[in-house]
């Protein structure tokens, strides 16, 4: 292994060497809108002679260096325009480009087109512009960005009425989910049914589900990467929709015209007011607000600043009231040192909170996650063949297991903080992107990451460090009894871990059309998510690595084969994968994970293997495009004794994991019939979730108790739905003043009762029956969305 490292770095070295050998010259510089200055993210920029390219990075910044000559370049977005310009390479050049509607400049005739996702050594990933996503039929009138990622191959929902998705049958607390590089810890409103991202705010976004590049870390499944809108440095605008259920506004304009901008949006639902109407006290609505102000202070310097603040509200009469949300708060610099070298440092601040009431008993609990993130980011293009990624960044944590309240002078609760954690996260990455040739090209890093578990805290300690027992005589698991503590002051550490993660991806091509891929990468968690998932409204408790609780370590390969037919017309992409992650938790029978400070007493190690075949055709062009995909998989989890004589979860043997769905198909179709008038439908349908059932029932003191079997051996109901919509823009070419256009939509066309859970029950002439538990059937809307 290790000569095959220093053969890579010898190659890297010659590659350099000739580089500096030869007389090149590098052209630079910045690609934004040109009505509205925003930075794009992903253009591609393309040398027809020489076959070869390069795209914009977060920032909107792109480097290419060539050797001296004359070439012609080819700058391309989807939904923009091509702008194809001849530039002279007799020394090194700036060229900031605004891509528009506008005409051509120095217009030629384009012979050959490259296709980067045939090339590139980027695979099982999904980059989806906003623009792409607005084409995409609409439910309730809203774009959904977390709905548009639930229709492609490889990623589900966590179920009806469930929190965030799930990505090649790991969880949802698997997903790194950044907004503008902060960390989000849940990503939906209202049980799913709306994504935490206002559309309009929203400029672009990538799901990694493998070959995740080394600058990521601390998630096993997947990353989804959203950047805000930078906002309008040239002119205000205002845009927003009215609808029945919710409603969304956003502002933005120029602070100084062409160098600082602001943006300003907010949404919140309102369907709950009807129900107040009837005397009804439920209660489930969220509202949010995400602004950015973005300053250039010249040509190599630009400051950002972003925030995100958003909560939801279930409240059923006077039981109890959930309230859950993010914040986010991100500074960030972009400096560019040179035509080849870009930097951006960033100071993030991140904040989960949960907070349940229970009236009924007078109990009020709060919880929370909070992060304190400083990264430095750098880009260096050191010639047409060879990029290199490299940085740091380092997480300090402060989790708040639960502080515990009376709400009432008649509760019975007393008062409690449960022992706060605290942990830190330093990791340091290096990754190149290297084309070896004009067939091969290879991504790849190492990621090493670190993490303690700092001190200020009570650790109990257990005989044989067993924190859960098992009960031979009953065959059951038990929590353990300790037999004594340690405390540790905040200048101690309780636990440390420190990891390599390598990653590679490999792209080969066999002809402009047609290639072929492979990745491996290696991903470290070090936190846990504790969560009731089977209800609508879960219990999140964010925990670190400890002790008891080791990190997640996760192993996924990944080969596929990519083609494109008809100039780009229509593509298929065919994947397999084989991922496993060693220390997945899961939970003893009867866990409490209410206000418990000894998480280590319900919590069983284990492992968990998913692989599957992800298959997706799409069509790209025409009046009528869209695409299908299915997603054959198995995810599975197995949690073996501890010695020969315990039993293990399901006897030791594999069991499927709460994720696991065999089957997953996805289509989504659009239509345009004319200018004002354009019709969207999507279907999904998903093998149900696993769950477990009773399987008998016994009588003890005349109380009928149920009795249940092997873990996760039953499945709820196929989980199916089609959704229709069209939208109506009564003046199409008005392109300035008021704009509005008329979004109908169906949700669930057909009615479909999805199961969110089955609930089993004696009705009155003491019959045993299930009863499914589903949140939507059928749901109409209407909504008006308007910009000017």
């Amino acid at each position: 292994m290790h000569l095959k490292i220093k053969l890579l770095l010898i190659i890297c070295f010659f590659q350099i060497a000739t580089g500096i050998a030869q007389e090149k010259f590098t052209l630079s510089g910045t690609i934004s809108d040109a009505n509205s200055n925003e930075t794009l993210i992903g253009v591609n920029i393309y040398v027809p002679e020489l076959k070869i390219g390069t795209s914009t990075n977060s920032y909107g910044f792109y480097s290419l260096t060539l050797p001296e000559g004359t070439y012609t370049f080819e700058f391309s977005y989807v939904g923009y325009q091509t702008i194809v310009s001849e530039i002279a390479m007799t020394a090194n050049v700036k060229k900031n480009v605004s891509l528009g509607s506008g005409e051509l400049l120095e217009e030629v005739i384009i012979t050959e087109k490259t296709r980067t996702n045939i090339r590139k050594a980027e695979m099982s990933v999904n980059k989806l512009s906003i623009a792409t996503i607005k084409k995409m039929p609409v439910v309730l009138g809203e774009v959904d960005v977390i709905k548009s990622i639930l229709l492609l191959p490889g990623v589900t929902n966590a179920g009806e009425g469930a929190s965030g998705f799930n990505v090649r049958g790991g969880g949802a607390d698997q997903n790194l989910i950044l907004l503008d590089e902060a960390t989000i810890f849940n990503s939906s409103h209202v049980f799913g049914f709306f994504s935490v991202f206002n559309p309009d705010a929203i400029k672009d976004l990538k799901l990694y589900k493998g070959g995740i590049p080394a600058r990521y870390g601390g998630r096993g499944s997947s990353v989804l990467d959203i950047y805000q809108k930078d906002g309008n440095s040239k002119e205000f605008h205002m845009n927003g929709g009215i609808g029945l259920i919710s409603s969304r506004l956003l502002a933005e304009g120029p602070i100084v015209k062409d160098k600082g901008s602001f943006l300003i949006g907010g949404r919140g639902s309102y369907a709950h007011l009807f129900l107040k109407l009837a005397d009804n006290d439920n209660a489930a609505y969220f509202y949010d607000l995400n602004a950015k102000l973005s300053y250039k202070l010249n040509e190599n310097n630009s400051l950002y600043f972003s925030g995100y603040f958003g909560r939801d509200v279930f409240k059923l009469a006077d039981s109890f009231t959930n309230i859950y949300g993010n914040s986010t708060l991100n500074l960030r610099w972009n400096h560019l040192y040179s035509d080849k070298l870009f930097s951006n440092l960033s100071l993030i601040y991140s904040d989960y909170y949960y907070g349940l009431k229970l009236d009924f008993v007078g109990f009020q609990y709060d919880s929370g996650i909070k992060n304190y993130n400083i990264k430095y980011d750098f880009k260096n293009y050191i010639s047409e063949n060879l990029k290199l990624n490299f940085g740091a960044n380092a997480i300090y944590y402060d989790f708040n297991p639960g502080t515990i309240n009376p709400t009432n002078s008649s509760s019975g609760i007393n008062s409690r903080q449960l022992e706060q954690k605290y942990a830190f996260e330093p990791a340091l990455y290096l990754e190149a992107e290297h084309d070896f040739s004009k067939k091969l090209s290879l991504m790849y890093g190492l990621r090493y990451s670190m993490f303690y578990r700092l001190g200020q805290s009570t650790v109990n300690i257990y005989e044989n460090n067993q924190a859960v027992t098992y009960n031979e005589t009953l065959k059951i698991y038990e929590k353990g009894k300790p037999i004594g503590t340690e405390f540790f002051d905040s200048n101690k550490t309780l636990a440390s871990f420190d990891n390599l993660e390598p990653r590679v991806a490999v792209a080969y091509a066999l002809n402009d059309k047609q290639s072929v891929k492979a990745s491996y990468n290696r991903m470290i968690q070090y936190l846990q998510l504790v969560s009731n998932t089977s209800s609508p409204t879960p219990l999140d408790v964010w925990t670190p690595s400890d002790r008891y609780i080791k990190p997640q370590i996760v192993d996924q390969v990944a080969l596929g084969y990519f083609q494109n037919f008809n100039d780009d017309a229509y593509s298929l992409e065919v994947e397999s994968f084989y991922k496993t992650v060693k220390n997945r938790i899961d939970y003893i029978d009867g866990a409490d994970l209410i206000a418990n400070e000894a998480l280590e007493q319900i919590i069983l190690n284990g492992k968990l293997r998913a692989y599957g075949l992800e298959v997706m055709f799409r069509k790209n062009t025409g009046k009528f495009n869209g695409w299908i995909s299915y997603t054959l998989s198995r995810s599975e989890q197995q949690t073996p004794g501890r010695t020969a004589t315990e039993i293990g979860i399901n006897n030791g043997n594999w069991y499927k994991s709460a994720y696991d769905k065999l089957h997953n198909i996805a289509i989504t179709a659009a239509y345009d019939l004319n200018k004002k008038w354009s019709f969207g439908a999507n279907f999904a349908l998903q093998s149900g979730q696993p769950v477990t059932f009773p399987n008998g029932q016994y009588q003890y003191q005349d109380i009928t108790i149920p009795s249940y079997g092997l873990r996760n051996e039953e499945r709820l109901p196929t989980y199916h739905h089609l959704d229709l919509a069209a939208t109506y823009t009564p003046k199409p070419d008005k392109k300035k003043g008021w704009q509005g256009e008329w979004v109908f939509s169906v949700y669930n066309i057909y009615n479909r009762s999805n199961a969110a859970s089955i609930n089993f029950s004696q009705n009155d002439n003491g019959a045993n029956e299930a009863v499914r538990f589903s949140i939507f059937g059928v749901v109409p809307a209407v909504s008006y969305n308007f910009k000017f």
